[in-house]
């Protein structure tokens, strides 16, 4: 009934191809069926309530087979020590994925890639169970593996689907909540290491390394409201304050290990929170789930997982569903420029390098230790885009940050001479790469409204945030490097010293309006010895508060939509540690205090005003009152917004100095409410200013039709909008 070789092969799970041999097959014109158990002394196949008894095969243990009356589905019953227990052969079922799906994936071009990998909790011919597929061309051999098998590898041999380089099976009675990984024989027979799901829905918590079947279907959202809203929101008009997060270290229960926050905590204190300080956006830290908390996400080996560190899937839609219900919209930070090298990961996946380049040159990141998807490679372009749209359709997030840009964008990039390979052309750009954040762009933005791409790009690369129709890269934003840089040198100075670096203040305002321009305050800037926002002001504690309030003051009002990482808005005293919480107890502290208060109000200011929002990105939105007055260092500016929207008129002094009575061109006549003063009492200042305005009706001035003499008080930053129509 079956031979020697196959059953040997069968009973040492070298067979690569056991769908052939095992379960329900024709044989001498009779329905036979062949079963692998080798925990049972004797095995029956139990159809139309009756057992017929399977035979042991001989000199191979753990083989049986035997005949049944006619064809159907039928379960198997096995006796051994003294034990029964019954099940469904899971070699008697049929192929799941369909001859569509099938060709899409042969293709690269299955835009939902998950809807057809990873492991899905599903009914297949009338049982419950979960069906398994995943992507090893080069494998000789696959099979999934986990406690409902002992995680035994000749159990559940998976089905090659033809030319498409997917393996598949139904594991019947299995489902949510199942660990599970792949045994994976190369093309040589080596088995290689264990491996985790690269769709995977879900892990086991660090640092154990095992995928967990998580059913993703079902959800009932209750953010209809946000999501018809929300191209308004993201939109290049609106006002976008982004409070970035790094969920493990925001806060934690000390009292309980020092645990983080679970994503159903979060959805009620960080939205809360957020919401209160009157940002428009959350954005995360990856949460797609990583090995190592030290690379704070930045090394995913789960992409299509949100980490177990803080809940399983349903609770973080809790937090998605939450944020959009308090009006905050969602920002993921997304890493498609790299993965770990961890052995249960992407890394030689099927014992050839598949998601990545083979030549080190072009597929090792040396600055971090990592691989480089290989992104010429069809499946593997698909496999990223996929996984972008996936985190914007499954879990109604609004956009995502692209990190490392410019590592992608460019083939030498922290690379000597000699260790990089040229593209096609002799040149440096990585062609593949930028098709790539060209494909995904078009994908998101054609299939979903109102969503939002960022790229953190740091070079000159130009049209980031053009349309790819257009040559560019397609993305809705990037993130201003140079400004950020910039400004921070120069607030970083003694201030004696700021009139002779003045253009480092001024220098953003000849490009600001080049891409749609994102402030960013990231984690990048509070760590490795970088201090925090407060460390890097100068002077004695009452200057350094006045700096930082000075500073914020002339970012909120500045083009360029605004980004704050967490704890900055309070002046947070200490580095950021990923494995502690914010320095909360210091809004103690009424200097501390009154940053919050601050960063508060501003976001309240620069809701408000169309003038400090609906022209961020447009030059019309912006004018010089006075941008050379070096000898003082003092900025003045002009922002517009549509036709009837009052002007708004900033000036930051960035010196200890108090200057009263300094003249001040306005675009009109007539008062100047000075809504915000970054020397207020409430804030930690001492309340000199202009006693809540200024009436311009001096004569022409700094090529503006009226003048006002303004008290600028030092270290400050002045906020006045006008009052007539």
């Amino acid at each position: 009934m079956i031979a020697p070789d196959a059953a040997r092969r069968i009973i040492e799970g070298v067979h690569e191809d056991p769908f052939s041999v095992l379960g329900l097959h024709m044989r001498g014109g009779r329905p036979s069926v062949i079963a692998f158990d080798p925990g049972a002394e004797a095995l029956f196949a139990v159809a139309g309530g009756e057992e017929h008894p399977l035979e042991p095969v001989p000199d191979a243990p753990g083989l049986f087979a035997g005949a049944l009356p006619e064809r159907g589905p039928y379960r198997l019953k096995g006796q051994g020590a003294g034990a029964e227990w019954a099940y469904d052969d899971p070699f008697r079922f049929g192929p799941v994925l369909g001859e569509i799906d099938e060709y899409l994936l042969g293709e690269g071009t299955h835009q939902r890639l998950w809807r057809a990998l990873g492991a899905h909790v599903i009914e297949h011919e009338g049982v419950a169970g979960t069906h398994f597929a995943v992507w090893a061309p080069n494998a000789r051999r696959v099979s999934v593996v986990g406690p409902f098998n002992h995680w035994d590898g000749r159990r559940h041999g998976m089905r090659r689907r033809g030319a498409t380089g997917v393996w598949e099976t139904f594991v019947p009675g299995t489902g949510e909540g199942a660990p599970y990984k792949f045994q994976i024989a190369g093309a040589d027979g080596t088995l290689l290491p264990l491996k985790a799901d690269p769709v995977g829905f879900g892990a086991e918590h660090p640092p154990a390394t095992a995928s967990i079947v998580r059913s993703i279907a079902g959800y009932g959202w209750h953010d209809a409201a946000w999501m018809e809203s929300r191209a308004g929101r993201n939109a290049r008009t609106a006002p976008i304050s982004v409070y970035e997060v790094h969920l493990g270290s925001w806060r934690r229960r000390g009292g309980e290990g020092n645990r983080p926050l679970s994503y159903k905590e979060a959805a009620e204190e960080l939205v809360g929170y957020a919401a209160e300080m009157g940002f428009t956006h959350l954005e995360l830290l990856p949460i797609s789930e990583f090995p190592f908390d030290g690379s704070w996400g930045y090394q995913p080996v789960g992409l299509y997982a949100p980490t177990i560190r803080h809940g399983p899937p349903h609770e973080f839609r809790d937090l998605v569903d939450a944020a959009h219900q308090a009006g905050l919209g969602v920002i993921l930070d997304w890493v498609p420029g790299h993965f770990p090298t961890d052995a249960h990961g992407l890394g030689r996946f099927d014992g050839t390098a598949l998601y990545e380049h083979a030549d080190p040159k072009e597929g090792f990141h040396q600055d971090w230790n990592t691989l480089i998807y290989n992104y010429g490679r069809a499946e593997v372009a698909n496999y990223l885009v996929s996984n972008a749209l996936y985190w914007l359709e499954e879990y109604h997030v609004d956009g995502l940050r692209v990190d490392a840009v410019a590592s992608m964008l460019y083939r030498d990039y922290s690379r000597k001479e000699g260790e990089w390979i040229p593209n096609q052309h002799g040149g440096r750009e990585n062609l593949e790469a930028i098709a790539l954040l060209q494909r995904m762009n078009a994908t998101v933005y054609g299939a979903l409204d109102g969503v939002m791409t960022v790229a953190e790009e740091s070079t000159a690369y130009p049209g980031v945030s053009a349309p790819v129709y257009a040559g560019g890269l397609g993305f809705g934003y990037k993130w201003n490097m140079g400004w950020m840089n910039d400004t921070l040198s120069y607030i970083g100075r003694d201030p004696v010293h700021r009139k002779f670096h003045h253009s480092e203040m001024t220098f953003g305002l000849h490009y600001a309006f080049s891409e749609n321009f994102i402030l960013p305050i990231s984690h990048d800037e509070v760590v490795h010895g970088k201090g925090t926002l407060l460390a890097r002001m100068p002077g004695d504690r009452w200057q350094k508060f006045a700096n930082l309030r000075a500073y914020l003051g002339f970012m909120w009002g500045h083009p360029g939509k605004k980004l704050l990482f967490m704890g900055q808005e309070f002046a947070q005293a200490h580095e950021w540690n990923h494995d502690a919480q914010l320095d909360w107890d210091t809004l103690g502290d009424p200097a501390h205090k009154g940053i919050q208060r601050l960063v508060r109000d501003l976001n309240t200011l620069y809701r408000a005003e169309p003038a400090l929002h609906v022209r961020d990105c447009d030059p019309s939105g912006f004018e010089w009152i006075d941008g050379g007055a070096a000898e003082q260092s003092i900025f003045a500016w002009l922002r517009r917004g549509e036709a009837g929207d009052p002007d708004i008129a900033v000036i930051s002094n960035m010196t200890p100095t108090e200057h009263s009575g300094w003249t001040c061109g306005f675009s009109r006549p007539g008062r100047w409410e000075e809504v915000l003063n970054t020397d207020a009492a409430l804030y930690g200042g001492e309340s000199r200013g202009n006693l809540g305005g200024v009436t311009a009706e001096g004569p022409g001035w700094h090529g503006q039709p009226a003048s006002a003499p303004v008290t600028l008080p030092p270290l400050s930053t002045l906020i006045l909008r006008h009052e007539g129509a």
